[in-house]
């Protein structure tokens, strides 16, 4: 029968000492690399998360949800353009877009409320999947609100540039002047708080699958952009951090809205400044195969 001597005891008990030891430095190692990791990269707000990829048994949950298969189909309305008036209309149009800019100085003169609803209405007309229409758009005037508001977020965009961001991310951001101080959220007569609902209701209340509702949401906004920009009122768009369930609760929002972007709308005030940017030429963003 093998026995162990005293000797051997001994090695034996040096080596699984010193295996147990190694594990331990490489465990704290892995933990120090994620730690990095997690630091070095942007915060992920739970409301910006996309969350449109679908599972099978969730959608046979839902086989009750209503069916619209029997919609009617009607003939479709064009108008066609000469081509050189479809020319001369692009032109315009990306003229008129191309003098958008993100502005941060806000006059605090009130706008035309017909303006909103219409605006609003434009970006209402964006396509979505399925047609779920997967948007609210929340029209903050009250001042009260919209200090609140600004509380929320200028709380959380402190911690957001001095913790969460990244020092990579906060550099970027230096060319623009911007920091966690908001002044616009205040003076803005309107601001407009753009959810998604990552999924809806049907008539009988089982739930409603959204489709692709943050591309859908995505694309309402850069309409309701273009909008406010031909209606002559100005706007920076904004994703704050972190603050999507706070002003969910401020604005009595159901649980299936998540903030997707906000909006101070109104005219320039008349010390606004723009950073002199360049945009890329179309050589650079399109490509003709």
């Amino acid at each position: 029968m093998f026995s162990l001597t005293p000797v051997l005891v001994a090695v034996v008990g040096i080596l699984i000492v010193w295996i147990f030891k190694n594990a331990d430095r490489s465990m704290e190692r892995r933990k120090g690399e994620l730690r990095a990791r997690s630091e070095a990269r942007p915060w992920t707000d739970e409301d910006l998360e996309d969350s449109t990829t679908l599972h099978q048994e969730e959608e046979d949950a839902d086989e009750s949800q209503e069916s619209e298969e029997n919609v009617e189909h009607i003939p479709f309305s064009h108008t066609r353009y000469a081509e050189k008036d479809m020319v001369k209309r692009s032109q315009e149009f990306y003229e008129l877009l191309n003098q958008r800019r993100s502005v941060r100085f806000i006059s605090k003169e009130p706008v035309p409320m017909e303006v909103i609803d219409n605006v609003i209405r434009t970006a209402g007309t964006a396509p979505s999947g399925a047609h779920t229409e997967p948007w609210t758009f929340v029209v903050v005037k009250d001042p009260d609100t919209k200090h609140r508001i600004r509380e929320i977020i200028e709380e959380e965009e402190e911690i957001n540039y001095l913790k969460r961001m990244g020092q990579r991310w906060v550099t970027d951001l230096k060319k623009l002047r911007t920091n966690w101080i908001k002044e616009y959220l205040d003076t803005a007569p309107v601001l407009i708080l753009i959810f998604k609902q990552v999924h809806g209701f049907a008539a009988n209340g089982k739930r409603k699958v959204h489709y692709y509702n943050e591309i859908s949401v995505s694309i309402a906004c850069g309409m309701l952009l273009a909008a406010l920009q031909n209606a002559g009122l100005v706007t920076v768009t904004t994703t704050p951090l972190n603050c999507g369930p706070r002003l969910r609760a401020l604005l009595s929002r159901p649980a299936n809205e998540k903030l997707l972007m906000l909006l101070p709308v109104g005219y320039p005030s008349t010390e606004a400044t723009v950073p002199d940017l360049r945009r890329k030429p179309l050589d650079q963003i399109m490509v003709t195969v």
